[in-house]
């Protein structure tokens, strides 16, 4: 049941006065529910008792945070009913949309918990050479965490996604800053962590989430001195605002934000000239997907000028004319994305390739593609700016030259997409891939970059201004690192030391010792 109410780690809490409904964007109308922004005085009890909670957590064995882990999977299956409703009435997302959103956040807080069990994540490393220090070293939890939820993933980048999954498996406890779109869901996500927590013997105060609708809650919990990183899945202006914020401090923290990206996909000629229309229904469906409000979608796609090219985008404007447009999110991200729509609109040099112009229903989102000329491209950077919606720029570059100076003039990006089916091809665009891997986290090769798999070695994440730190990833397993960091045990005693470097290695993970990767002891 839907209370409204903030959860003050195991405590339902609503002291303040500041009241908000979610909307639902397909009736066009308010949610029943009322939902309380957290006050001052919660916001501090809810970071007291994550510190408090910190002391106590960050003791628990592997296996018992991975118990921890697997109860939240747990409790939020035996809840999927509700909690899909909600989902779909607060974002307007559709049914399969919801079931494999729960399937993915599910699946990666088991994930996590298999990492845990398995144990080598912590990076141990013994060095004890003969006349020298004995010197150990392994990752080690720095404290409690601020997580803000994403508008366009409800389960899978919100209260119980991979910020917080990473996050707890790490050992740090979190408060949660939960997203206004859909504070119901989000509240029935906080619910089972708690229940999870309480079954598991966890401490109060392990997790927490707030309410809010407004910014300052979030801006209030990044400024708490007792909060020692925080995770953020958002726009450009609001991740650098937490950011900003963050430096600031008297004690600057960390700040996970990934923020934006247009995602750059190379059609090379040969991809083109083989499997043209293919590649055009394929990038119709991944434009629209969403209604584009995937932070991977393909806002950007560059071709080599030539009658493959020409046929490839006239079919690509004809493919996506027939798919129907999707709500948005909410009213405010449709007004958002048809503002950023227009801006770029409103710029010279364009030829229009498909604008859905048929009437739609309020909140739709509608998709248009442009084309634009390499040269163009380079002089106007409206044309570079992320349009979070179902809209693509096609630039038509003269030559190899002139794509790979688009390639190297572009800012950070999650992904990078190459299109191809010709090794001489890629024999010869070797200087261009190589620019490309240098502006983003992930190179994707013949494929849509719409998914991210949630796997060890997935990258999700990439230079400014995709992210504000583009040695992490925020999808995976090694998002786990963001949380942590090193210490060195010299001459330290055995029984003093963690599990993880005791010499018996009762654990069994594999270590680096002495040079020598190895599950043996020592």
């Amino acid at each position: 049941m839907i209370t409204g109410k903030n959860y003050i780690g195991n405590e339902l809490s609503n002291a303040g006065n500041v009241t908000f409904k979610t909307f639902n964007p397909t009736t066009n109308s308010e949610n029943e529910a009322v939902f309380y922004e957290a006050s001052t005085e919660e916001l501090n009890k809810a970071v007291v008792k994550a510190t408090a909670a910190f002391k106590l957590y960050k003791q628990k064995s592997a296996a018992e945070k991975a118990t921890f882990l697997e109860a939240i999977a747990t409790e939020l299956e035996a809840n999927a009913e509700a909690l899909k409703d909600i989902y779909r009435k607060e974002s307007g997302l559709p049914e399969g949309r919801s079931n494999g959103e729960f399937a993915r956040t599910t699946g990666q807080l088991r994930a996590f918990a298999t990492m845990l069990k398995e144990g080598s994540w912590v990076d141990a490393i013994i060095n004890n050479p003969e006349g020298k220090p004995d010197i150990r070293r392994m990752q080690i939890p720095f404290g409690p965490v601020a997580v803000f939820g994403a508008s366009n993933f409800p389960f899978a980048f919100s209260t119980a996604g991979g910020d917080t999954a990473s996050a707890l498996a790490a050992g740090t406890p979190v408060v949660v800053k939960s997203h206004p779109l859909h504070a119901g869901t989000g509240e029935l996500v906080a619910a089972a962590i708690i229940s999870a927590a309480k079954k598991t013997g966890m401490p109060d105060g392990v997790f927490s989430n707030l309410n809010s609708k407004g910014i300052e809650v979030g801006e209030a919990l990044v400024k708490h001195p007792e909060i020692k990183g925080v995770g953020f899945t958002g726009s450009y202006n609001a991740g650098m605002a937490l950011y900003k914020i963050a430096s600031q401090r008297e004690e600057p923290i960390p700040v996970y934000a990934e923020m934006g990206s247009i995602n750059p996909v190379l059609a090379l000629p040969s991809a083109l000239e083989e499997k043209g229309d293919f590649w055009a229904t394929q990038y119709a469906g991944s434009i629209t997907a969403g209604c584009g409000q995937f932070c991977t979608n393909p806002g950007l796609i560059l071709g080599i000028e030539s009658e493959a090219l020409a046929s490839f985008v006239a079919k690509l404007g004809e493919e996506i004319l027939k798919i129907n447009p999707s709500v948005m999110l909410s009213p405010g991200m449709e007004k958002n994305y048809s503002v950023k729509k227009e801006a770029v609109l409103a710029q010279s040099g364009y030829t229009t390739v498909a604008d859905y112009t048929t009437e739609v229903e309020p909140n739709y989102g509608t998709q248009t593609v442009i084309t634009v000329s390499g040269e163009d491209f380079l002089q106007n950077t409206k044309f570079h700016q992320e349009v979070f919606g179902p809209f693509s720029v096609v630039v038509r570059c003269k030559d190899k030259a002139e794509l790979l100076a688009i390639v190297e003039a572009l800012e950070g990006q999650l992904t990078g997409t190459v299109l191809n089916s010709s090794a001489e091809e890629l024999e010869a665009y070797k200087d261009v891939f190589d620019a490309l891997t240098e502006t983003v986290g992930r190179v994707i090769f013949n494929s849509v970059p719409t998914g991210v798999e949630v796997c060890a070695a997935m990258t999700h994440g990439g230079p400014f201004p995709a992210t504000s730190n583009a040695k992490y990833t925020s999808v995976g397993l090694t998002a786990a690192n963001r949380w942590v960091r090193p210490v060195s045990y010299q001459d330290w005693p055995e029984a003093l030391l963690p599990a993880e470097l005791k010499s018996d290695n009762p654990l069994g993970i594999l270590r680096n010792v002495n040079g020598v990767y190895t599950r043996d002891n020592i």
